[in-house]
Order: C-alpha cells, then structure tokens, then sequence
C-alpha cells in the first residue's frame, strides 16, 4: 500500500531530528574525528528511517528524497542560526 503524502513526514522529521542532533552534539566535541563520527551516525540514522519507509511500501522513493530534503534543509538552517548565535569554534 502506497500512499499518497508527499513528502514523507516519518524522513522529514527523522532528517529534523537526527541531524539537529548531530549537528548539536558535533559542535560539542573536541577531536575532528568524533565531530565527524557523530554527524555520520545522524546521516546514517536518517537514511535508514527513509529507506524503512520505501522497504515497508509506505512511500515512494520520492516521497522520501523529498522528506530528507526538507528536514537537511531544516537542519542546515538550524546550524547557520547556531553559528551565529555562538560564534566560537568547537573546543580544542
């Protein structure tokens, strides 16, 4: 069963969340490393949440590519507004 929502709302908000997340717990981190570990596992807890949702037959692939676009999108403005507000470099 295929439905019709466009975009996926279950890799929308997994793409808000996951990489909001990440993107807060990275900034955090003192070693390049773990900045990168932590934003892999966002990426990667995202695109298993939208690959799910097209295994399941829930979505098409579509749906969901649109769901990650909007959450990153939403994400990346997240992270543009959390430099601004605190402008200083990760700790060394």
């Amino acid at each position: 069963m295929v439905s019709s929502s466009f975009p996926s709302g279950h890799s929308t908000m997994a793409a808000v969340v996951y990489l909001t997340l990440g993107i807060l717990l990275a900034r955090t981190q003192k070693h390049h490393s773990m900045r990168v570990f932590t934003i892999s596992v966002a990426v990667l807890m995202t695109v298993l949440v939208g690959c799910s949702r097209v295994y399941l037959g829930v979505h098409w692939p579509t749906d969901v590519v649109a769901g990650w676009f909007l959450g990153s999108a939403w994400a990346v403005l997240f992270w543009l507004i959390a430099i601004k507000v605190d402008p200083r470099p990760p700790p060394a």
